[in-house]
């Protein structure tokens, strides 16, 4: 089973359009929730989890930080060595914990960080994904990809090696897209940043983009 948090994302709800659009036989595997934490404070969706999935940034949307329930549950998922996909600010999930903060690969950074890192930015414009020049497996199975105006994620911190396998060039520099890392107990965590509204979310490129790192983590876990 795979278990799929999300916020809204200030009433955008990425994580909800995309699952909606991902493949019936995808979905029928996942279990999702939005701006709802009981489950996964719970912890038993340790139980059966396949995948972790997360479209969400704690402490935003007018909802509270996982709180310990959640961080208990998570750790164990990776120690186990489990693997997830974080989508667009994700990296940010759980901010507070100071653990998450060094295994993420890129890291969303929020203002007022613990750690006093100057905080990540998202220009707002069109832009194209492009596929890295990196020996991995994914380079050839996702897709670049030509969006319309939408939140561009940059200005992450680098906390742990990865394999940056997707990134866009814009005036401001170039910035990751889709980044691997792989943890200390061998999961792979796996950053997807694009797509915020759901004009962007919706767009079968990008979903099937979703698909393909799903399957993959799927796979490899």
């Amino acid at each position: 089973m795979i278990y799929f948090f999300a916020d809204d994302h200030y009433r955008t709800s990425p994580g909800k359009v995309i699952f909606e659009h991902l493949p019936a036989a995808v979905r029928e595997k996942i279990r999702f929730y939005e701006n709802d934490w009981s489950v996964l404070e719970s912890g038993s969706w340790l139980d059966d989890c396949e995948l972790l999935v997360l479209n969400m940034i704690g402490s935003t949307c007018s909802l509270p930080h996982p709180g310990a329930g959640a961080e208990k549950a998570v750790r164990t998922w990776v120690e186990k060595g489990g693997n997830i996909l974080m989508l667009h600010g994700s990296s940010a999930a759980f901010w507070e914990w100071a653990w998450w903060r060094k295994i993420v690969g890129y890291r969303w950074v929020r203002p007022g960080d613990p750690d006093q890192v100057m905080p990540s930015t998202h220009p707002v414009k069109p832009y194209t994904v492009r596929i890295c020049k990196a020996r991995h497996e994914l380079t050839s199975l996702l897709t670049p990809m030509d969006l319309p105006e939408d939140e561009i994620y940059t200005d992450l911190e680098q906390v742990s090696p990865c394999m940056i396998l997707m990134d866009t060039m814009i005036e401001e520099g170039v910035f990751p897209q889709c980044v691997e890392t792989v943890t200390a107990q061998g999961g792979r965590l796996v950053s997807f940043l694009p797509g915020h509204t759901p004009a962007v979310t919706a767009m079968p490129v990008l979903v099937n983009n979703v698909a393909v790192l799903i399957e993959y983590l799927l796979r490899t876990k």
